[in-house]
């Protein structure tokens, strides 16, 4: 088992403390779980990048980013990126990591909400479709169609014969999008069941991050299990040849950030491209759905 599975399998499959403690009905969070969140549990390195470090690498790769933005608009390419994962994973953090210092003209992150009447009586997929990037341009979905596999399926707002309808059409869904030119990149946010904790207390206790927690949240918290499951069927199922997932170990947010950048990077020649700034991928905390998901032994 390699690195990254043997520490988010730990921190993420097995509960540190008594069920009890899961919980958001406390004050603050429970020292019981706080003696388990990152970066005092069994994770994949025991510090978190020091801040300095971090800016510099981030600079180097946002540049690069520009770079590569570049040359998706004046080649006329379009590129797709998905960024799913549980409740405060970093998805939408790591989204402003790539849209910081690029043109949003050509750059759109899209985060729907739930939907509308219309919507519900549309082909599944259809409002998604609406959102894909024309020529020269980039897609950033904060969730995606994948919550009809996760989020939707945990909460039972889906039947089990529309998931099994899901795991059939995803992937001809996605075989479409890239027979016809796309650059599909689907990122699975990693994050221990104690982290996780430790981020909702966060949106809990500071006014600045409190529109962040939702009634959902609240049930998700009861839902672990619920959730390890929908994980494990979605690589199961989804990880294909032509979209294949990349699982990023999220529980140190600045290196999940900067690892999702150096994969994207690292599939475009494009040019003026300096491959000493962007480094090699950190086979730690990064890995391929089906690889996670067949070391882990499924444990999420």
């Amino acid at each position: 088992m390699s690195e990254v599975q043997t520490s988010s399998a730990k921190t993420g499959g097995v509960s540190k403390a008594p069920d009890r403690f899961y919980s958001l009905d406390f004050d603050e969070l429970p020292e019981e779980i706080a003696i388990h969140t990152f970066p005092h549990g069994d994770y994949a390195y025991p510090k978190k990048l020091k801040g300095k470090r971090y800016d510099a690498q981030l600079k180097a790769l946002q540049i690069e980013l520009v770079k590569l933005q570049r040359w998706v608009l004046e080649t006329n390419e379009r590129v797709v990126l998905v960024f799913e994962g549980r409740d405060a994973a970093g998805k939408g953090g790591t989204i402003r990591r790539f849209t910081q210092n690029i043109n949003p003209r050509q750059a759109q992150v899209v985060a729907l909400s739930k939907p509308s009447d219309v919507e519900r009586g549309q082909w599944y997929f259809q409002r998604y479709i609406d959102h894909m990037p024309t020529s020269g341009h980039m897609t950033f979905f904060d969730r995606s169609w994948y919550n009809r596999a996760g989020v939707e399926r945990v909460m039972g707002f889906c039947d089990e014969e529309d998931v099994e309808k899901f795991f059939l059409e995803a992937p001809v869904f996605e075989g479409m999008l890239a027979r016809d030119g796309f650059h599909l990149f689907k990122f699975w946010l990693m994050v221990s069941r104690e982290e996780q904790l430790k981020r909702f207390y966060e949106r809990k206790t500071d006014p600045l991050k409190s529109w962040k927690l939702s009634p959902m949240d609240y049930k998700a918290v009861g839902k672990w299990s619920e959730y390890s499951k929908a994980i494990c069927d979605i690589c199961r199922y989804t990880d294909t040849p032509h979209a294949p997932w990349t699982v990023v170990d999220s529980n140190d947010q600045r290196r999940a950030r900067l690892e999702c950048i150096k994969v994207v990077l690292h599939a475009f020649d494009y040019e003026g491209k300096n491959a000493d700034n962007i480094g090699p991928t950190d086979p730690k905390l990064v890995t391929t759905g089906l690889d996670f998901l067949e070391r882990s032994g499924g444990i999420f």
